[in-house]
């Protein structure tokens, strides 16, 4: 497994602040090859930099997607299949949280397209290319809010009532619901499928509105930035470790198994989430 790490080829979501750079810098320092995935161009670039200069590693390539649209999604993903001969680690890592209700260019809630659909699309499109790996890995950023969450299936979209925390709470639980079922449909592709608590919620959030309440999450992230590698920790140990080699369907806080929210575990409900998410992202061939 030795020369197999120092080559290893990772893609981070939302990698150009917050937890993501963080993760980002962290894999970097262990010499992964790290694909970041941003929105922005310029904010991407200089994330970028400052990953490979604190790092030491210049292996650092970045493509830029806007989850709020499925056809950047399928840009993705072709591009990344054009130019690399596998996907070692996936961490669907981007997440977002809007006070006002928006709808995706799909029109689709945002929350939920972004935090839910993008990475369910993301995942099953570079599927191939996990497979490609020696072992490949699936890690996926959730958080204490699924605790709160529930699957609204007479209301996804929330049109009829918007709570941010509700949709929010929604979307963390879709991650683990996903991430259960995945692993349950990979059995014995050598693919693994886990996802995680990094610590507060308060860190795995980008903002997708403007003024007082973007400034106050912002200032929710200040203590986060002083020590990133802390919450960026499980996943990095996800990505990298020999420890987790062959575990998969698992929730880990603390670089440790924990029990998600009991609901989790009903596999009528992950498989429903499964078959209404692939209808809406317009999935030709779906792990069965």
């Amino acid at each position: 497994m030795g020369d197999f790490k120092q080559q290893r080829i990772v893609m981070v979501t939302g990698a150009n602040s917050g937890l993501g750079k963080a993760t980002a810098i962290s894999l970097a320092k262990q010499n992964a090859r790290v694909v970041m995935v941003c929105r922005d161009p310029h904010r991407g670039k200089l994330a970028k930099e400052e990953i490979v200069k604190e790092s030491g590693n210049p292996e650092i390539d970045l493509l830029i997607c806007d989850f709020s649209a499925l056809s950047n999604v399928r840009r993705l993903a072709i591009e990344y299949s054009n130019n690399y001969d596998r996907l070692d680690v996936l961490i669907n890592n981007a997440g977002i949280i809007t006070r006002e209700r928006q709808l995706t260019l799909d029109g689709y809630e945002m929350q939920f397209g972004v935090n839910h659909l993008a990475p369910f699309l993301l995942t099953n499109l570079l599927l191939e290319q996990l497979k490609m790996s020696k072992a490949g890995r699936i890690v996926t950023v959730s958080s204490l809010g699924h605790f709160y969450g529930k699957i609204h299936f007479d209301d996804l979209h929330f049109s009829k009532r918007y709570r941010y925390f509700k949709a929010y709470a929604q979307t963390k639980l879709a991650n683990i619901l996903f991430t259960y079922e995945l692993a349950r449909r990979l059995e014995g592709t050598g693919v693994t499928a886990n996802c995680l608590n990094p610590g507060e919620a308060k860190t795995n959030i980008s903002v997708y509105t403007e003024g007082g309440f973007a400034q106050f999450l912002t200032s929710l992230f200040i203590p986060f930035l002083k020590t990133p590698e802390k919450h960026a920790d499980t996943s990095v140990y996800l990505a990298m470790s020999d420890e987790v080699e062959g575990i998969t369907g698992k929730y880990f806080s603390n670089r440790k198994t924990v029990k998600s929210k009991s609901t989790t575990y009903d596999r009528k409900l992950a498989a429903r989430l499964w078959e209404v998410s692939a209808e809406m992202v317009n999935l030709s061939s779906s792990l069965k």
